[in-house]
């Protein structure tokens, strides 16, 4: 064939991937480094937020709950787990998705600008 490059397709405005196979060879973030960004965001979120959760609910319900401390760990513990939980999930899938997103990012600058690519 002649005048066909051999480099891949790419959208000319947003030098996106116009073909599967090139999305997921090059574009992507590898399965074991996505996953570890997971878990690190998952420990992260859940560890900060469960700090936060305590640290700003349980001053409330010592105010309003009367009665020893094991009453007010009964009372303020369940918002607080939600809570974490809830952070926990979200940082969990953001973390990778940002990950993600930087890589592309990345590959799209390096592939459109002449003066970021690499020399021959």
């Amino acid at each position: 064939m002649e005048g066909s490059d051999c480099a891949p397709q790419r959208c000319p405005h947003c030098t996106g991937p116009l073909s599967k196979d090139m999305e997921t060879s090059s574009w992507t973030v590898a399965p074991l480094i996505r996953d570890s960004f997971s878990m690190i965001g998952t420990a992260v979120g859940g560890t900060t937020s469960a700090f936060y959760g305590f640290n700003h609910v349980m001053p409330v319900v010592r105010r309003w709950v009367k009665g020893p401390m094991w009453v007010h760990f009964l009372v303020g513990t369940p918002p607080v787990i939600v809570f974490s939980s809830a952070c926990a999930g979200l940082a969990g899938g953001a973390v990778p998705a940002l990950a993600q997103l930087v890589s592309s990012s990345y590959h799209a600058a390096i592939s459109s600008s002449p003066s970021l690519a690499r020399p021959p």
